[in-house]
């Protein structure tokens, strides 16, 4: 099976390159089979993990960012694969 974990956040004002260069730079207790990073209007980042692994294991996920740096919380979600 695979999962995919989602992590989002907008960035303080004016922050939006700092917050994606921090999330580009954190390393994972492990490796995924796939990671990918978007930036969306807003100053949003967006990062996907995809696992081998059941939909509700114990896999490594982006820690939360300073505070200083994001103007609400990060959201997180969690998703398994589908087949087509």
């Amino acid at each position: 099976m695979t999962v995919a974990l989602m992590w989002e956040a907008r960035a303080a004002e004016g922050r939006g390159g700092e917050l994606l260069a921090w999330a580009r730079a954190q390393r994972l207790d492990g490796t995924p089979l796939r990671r990918e990073t978007f930036r969306a209007p807003g100053d949003r980042v967006l990062v996907i993990t995809w696992w081998d692994a059941a939909y509700d294991a114990d896999v490594p996920e982006l820690p939360t960012p300073d505070a200083g740096l994001v103007s609400r919380p990060v959201h997180r979600w969690r998703f398994e694969h589908v087949a087509d």
